[in-house]
């Protein structure tokens, strides 16, 4: 189930009905991504396939850009949710051995979450592996970049999973390592559908390494 922050849906579902109905909107509205793009998305649509009237579509969706908005946050919750347990049952000594695992759940769910090819954690793609829609790397916040958000999640994660070093440095570091990251992993998808596997090894040891070298062991 999401748990998108407040104020990207326009009411909250309160009851289970209404809270199921939410998540019928946003399967259908990631496998249409699959199908037709984010050109061919429709709130119509997605509506029919759900099951649910348009009015009651927009008493919880803004927009088309609204409800891809809350898929990007699902996506970012279901994310996280799965990297917390495998960190949890890999027993990791050394924090940056993270990497591997984060690395390694952001490409299977690329490979088999439904719209994750088009809308990950907000950019929007037109198509799988094609440049993002212009503006759309501020989609989770109008006043952050998307990729700050992922870090600032991560950061928490690190922290109380696997005792990073608090302050700037870790903040400052972990935005650069998530820039890199997406930029290396973006070009192992534009090569090949699955991700480039040979890319995919080389942005796990680029992160590991710039973090090993900017964040020091306590």
């Amino acid at each position: 189930m999401m748990n998108v922050s407040a104020g990207t849906l326009r009411r909250r579902p309160a009851q289970r009905r209404s809270l199921e109905r939410v998540e019928r909107m946003l399967d259908e509205c990631a496998r249409l991504l699959d199908e037709v793009g984010y050109d061919g998305l429709t709130t119509k649509e997605v509506a029919r396939r759900a099951g649910v009237p348009i009015g009651t579509f927009y008493q919880f969706f803004p927009d088309k850009q609204g409800l891809v908005r809350a898929l990007a946050l699902r996506n970012l919750d279901a994310f996280l949710d799965s990297l917390t347990a495998k960190l949890a049952a890999a027993e990791i000594s050394d924090w940056t051995d993270a990497v591997h695992l984060a690395v390694d759940e952001f490409v299977s769910m690329k490979r088999t979450t439904p719209g994750f090819a088009i809308v990950d954690f907000g950019e929007i793609m037109p198509a799988p592996g094609a440049p993002p829609l212009k503006g759309t790397n501020r989609l989770l916040d109008a006043a952050l970049e998307n990729n700050v958000i992922v870090a600032d999640r991560l950061r928490a994660l690190t922290i109380d999973l696997l005792g990073a070093p608090h302050g700037p440095g870790l903040d400052r570091a972990l935005v650069v390592a998530v820039e890199a990251a997406d930029a290396v992993l973006k070009l192992a998808f534009r090569l090949q559908p699955d991700g480039d596997p040979d890319l995919i090894a080389e942005c796990k040891k680029l992160v590991r390494r710039y973090l090993a070298d900017h964040i020091p062991e306590r």
